[in-house]
């Protein structure tokens, strides 16, 4: 079994990070398998080396180890660029000029009813589908998987995943993708942003593949990412690995914790003098 925890450096763990990371290495160590630790530092606009750094303080801090060198997303510019030319040469991926209020305004339209949420917020509507997509692929563009092509492409092929964690329901078992689910609660979701020349869901398929991930131990804030996750991984012909959507931990409102919550960074715990024991206990507090 591979696990891995996969941050941001772009602001300081804080529980929820912990519990995840926490649980991918106990799961490696339990199964005789290996823990990785990779960092997702696509955004060049907010990663930081001081986060980063404070990611390997506190990881460590708490008792989790991992095989050296650890894997840098700012260094597999190449890896993701051959992953877009496959999809462009088969004709699945096109230019996307759109602005976000454009999209909102497309998707409100009294045509097309009150608009569906996805993985990345409103679905696309598909404004720039089926515009001329010239030759080579663009540089510097944004670039959109086209769900109705890539689902054509596969064929008659099952889509789903194996899931041992909670999932959406608080139970796991194998999770089917239907085509219909697919064009309207996904849609054409985003693979090459113009600021990175990738994006998360690339990336971290491209990267899981890479490192031969067998389960990818996350919360269930991102079990409906999955779906996107999968497409890609039969597109691409990589394996699909097993995942574990855990809870999430929530602030005492019942509120999902989020970077900027600093009072519940591992950090500032640890500048108060507690104990990762005493950290590791309030995993289970905070439910």
């Amino acid at each position: 079994m591979n696990t891995r925890f996969a941050p941001s450096p772009t602001g300081p763990l804080h529980l929820g990070h912990g519990f995840s990371a926490l649980t991918a290495w106990r799961m490696a160590q339990a199964a005789g398998g290996t823990f990785l630790l990779r960092i997702e530092d696509i955004d060049p606009s907010r990663a930081r080396p001081e986060w980063e750094a404070l990611i390997y303080a506190d990881l460590r801090w708490l008792g989790l180890d991992w095989p050296e060198p650890v894997m840098r997303q700012s260094e597999r510019a190449e890896a993701y660029a051959a992953a877009l030319d496959v999809l462009w040469d088969c004709g699945l991926l096109y230019p996307c000029s759109c602005s976000r209020r454009d999209i909102q305004e497309a998707a409100r339209a009294p045509q097309e009813g009150a608009p569906l949420l996805g993985p990345d917020g409103v679905v696309y509507p598909g404004t720039c589908r089926g515009r001329d997509r010239g030759g080579a692929r663009p540089e510097g563009a944004v670039l959109r998987l086209d769900m109705a092509a890539a689902l054509a492409a596969l064929g008659a092929r099952e889509l789903g995943f194996s899931e041992t964690g909670q999932g959406l329901e608080g139970h796991g078992g194998y999770v089917g993708l239907t085509p219909e689910n697919l064009l309207s609660h996904v849609g054409d979701v985003v693979l090459c942003r113009r600021d990175m020349a990738t994006s998360y869901h690339l990336s971290v398929v491209v990267d899981d593949a890479a490192q031969g991930i067998t389960h990818v131990v996350r919360g269930r804030d991102l079990f409906e990412a999955t779906a996107i996750h999968v497409v890609l991984q039969a597109l691409l012909e990589l394996p699909v690995p097993d995942y574990h959507h855990h809870r999430l931990i929530r602030d005492a409102t019942g509120k999902r914790l989020a970077k900027r919550d600093d009072a519940r960074a591992l950090s500032a715990y640890r500048a108060e003098g507690l104990s990762p024991q005493q950290v590791i206990a309030l995993f289970e507090s905070s439910a």
